[in-house]
């Protein structure tokens, strides 16, 4: 999943990105709210962590911006401990949830993980697709009661395609959700991290769950129909 961070003071803004980053998201962070807002309006995020008090343009405007263009992107306020009127106004403009700080990384990652599976529809945190059962909180993935180890790339991947399960999910989905701009990606990482998280999947006399579906994507399920 992608995040977008907008937080102007550095050490929280890098503190933030380095514990999503842990946590198996792709972070994109800026400390200006211009760009902040360019940030958001171009890209489809899985959920924006937006302070309040940024230079140049301020958070409760970039949200009022984003949701008058459409942009539905869950949005986490950041707000000062004493300041209810802007969470107020943050809710009513279309805020998400709020934390105000000083608050635990462990909070913030706990709310990111709910609004994310909030935005495709999945409020518990199990995901189960035949016999493959996915804990989003804990990141635990287990198929016919046995483990798989995957990388935070893999996990993603495979988060992704569970929330949308039965449905085909395109490569230039799969790259706009898992890749940062600050990435390092070559034109063939989609299909690696593919045929990795497949194999780890599979199994003797067992049914294929991950399907390519020629020109279109890729699916996670059973019986997905003709590839």
């Amino acid at each position: 999943m992608r995040v977008l961070v907008v937080e102007d003071y550095a050490v929280i803004r890098d503190g933030l990105v380095q514990a999503l980053t842990r946590d198996g998201f792709a972070v994109d962070a800026t400390g200006e709210g211009t760009e902040g807002k360019w940030y958001a309006e171009s890209n489809d995020y899985d959920l924006i962590v937006l302070d309040i008090m940024l230079p140049g343009c301020d958070g409760l405007e970039i949200l009022r911006h984003l949701r008058a263009k459409g942009k539905t992107a869950p949005v986490l306020l950041l707000t000062a401990r004493d300041d209810v009127d802007d969470r107020v106004r943050g809710l009513d403009l279309g805020a998400d949830d709020y934390l105000a700080k000083p608050f635990a990384i462990k909070e913030l990652l706990a709310r990111v993980r709910a609004l994310t599976r909030r935005r495709y529809g999945a409020r518990n945190p199990l995901v189960n697709v035949a016999d493959l059962a996915i804990d989003t909180s804990t990141r635990h993935v287990r198929r016919g009661g046995q483990d798989i180890t995957l990388t935070p790339r893999e996990y993603a991947l495979l988060e992704l395609l569970a929330l949308k399960s039965g449905q085909v999910v395109t490569r230039d989905e799969i790259w706009e959700h898992l890749y940062a701009f600050a990435d390092d990606a070559t034109s063939n990482v989609v299909e690696a991290t593919v045929a990795r998280l497949r194999r780890k999947l599979g199994g003797e006399n067992v049914p294929a769950l991950l399907h390519t579906r020629r020109g279109f994507g890729y699916v996670l399920g059973l019986d997905p129909g003709p590839s």
